[in-house]
């Protein structure tokens, strides 16, 4: 199996988030498809040389930002697929609605609630970054329809390539159940064939009864699009520094015993979850007790009497 680096093909690092697996013969440099590849790929390259993105690509991602960034998604998604319901019947988005085969919301909604629990609803808040995205996935859907084509190519082309080479680096790192919860994002179980409904997809775009104008307006939007996307990574790889360090296999966080108990990753608080705080910080405060200081020096005596009688 070839490394998360290189991708499915053996690609470079810069290369396994591409849309296009291969060039079509048959496309015009006029059409929508064509107009969104060359004037996306110098935003498309900035976004895929984002650290939280070299960094996911090299499994270096810890689970409390990845959980974030699900639920990231799922504010976005949530958005955007209000306003595809919205525009179902609009020609000139209509012909990309495809809701059994890409909506996000319902695979979303899975991992969200395996990461937090039932009441994943009241854990959760739309970020900063996120939220300016939102805000303009609805204005454009409700006031300039025609440029929800490029946040929906943006997304879910990116979804159905890229994405699939994310989905492995996250299993294993995070070491996620090979059930695959946890990432139903990615799963898309009504598309048989990625390579050949994304063909069928960008021939759906080129068909769409648009003028020059629309399409550079379209091209200008999904360049915006990533901006937000990049304005979401830049968010996310900043909080991840503020995280405390996980082991790079993905396992638990450990703690060197140092440093205020709110910080320590064991904290109940910390990590949103019920349960025990810090072994360490435990452990300390029961041996301040007066109780557990007596029983601490009676056994010392007692290996002390015995190692005394074992020299002798």
């Amino acid at each position: 199996m070839p490394s998360a680096m290189e991708g499915p093909e053996g690609a470079e690092e810069g290369e396994i988030l591409r849309y296009e697996e291969a060039e079509d013969d048959s496309a015009s440099p006029t059409d929508l498809s064509e107009l969104l590849k060359e004037g996306t790929k110098e935003s498309h390259d900035r976004a895929e040389n984002t650290q939280f993105v070299k960094d996911f690509l090299k499994g270096r991602i810890k689970k409390e930002l990845f959980k974030l960034a699900t639920v990231a998604l799922h504010f976005t998604y949530s958005a955007l697929e209000e306003e595809m319901d919205r525009n179902k019947d609009n020609p000139v988005f209509a012909p990309l609605y495809f809701p059994l085969e890409l909506h996000r919301r319902e695979a979303l909604a899975r991992d969200l609630r395996y990461f937090y629990g039932e009441d994943w609803k009241e854990k959760i808040q739309c970020s900063e970054a996120t939220q300016h995205y939102v805000d303009r996935i609805h204005h454009v859907g409700q006031h300039e329809p025609e440029l929800l084509v490029a946040h929906a190519y943006t997304r879910y082309m990116g979804d159905l390539s890229g994405g699939q080479v994310l989905k492995k680096v996250a299993q294993r790192a995070l070491k996620l159940p090979s059930t695959e919860e946890g990432i139903q994002f990615y799963m898309f179980e009504n598309i048989s064939n990625a390579q050949q409904f994304k063909q069928l997809y960008r021939a759906r775009m080129n068909a769409l009864d648009l003028d020059k104008n629309t399409k550079e307006r379209i091209v200008e939007e999904a360049n915006r699009a990533f901006r937000f996307n990049m304005q979401v990574f830049d968010e996310l790889d900043k909080i991840g520094k503020s995280l405390t360090e996980e082991a790079q296999d993905g396992g638990f966080p450990v703690h060197d015993g140092k440093g205020d108990i709110r910080k320590c990753p064991y904290y109940a608080d910390k990590l949103g979850k019920a349960g025990p705080g810090c072994p360490y910080h435990t452990a300390v405060a029961l041996a301040k007790q007066p109780l557990v200081q007596l029983i601490l020096v009676s056994c010392m005596a007692v290996v002390a009497g015995a190692a005394a009688w074992y020299l002798l």
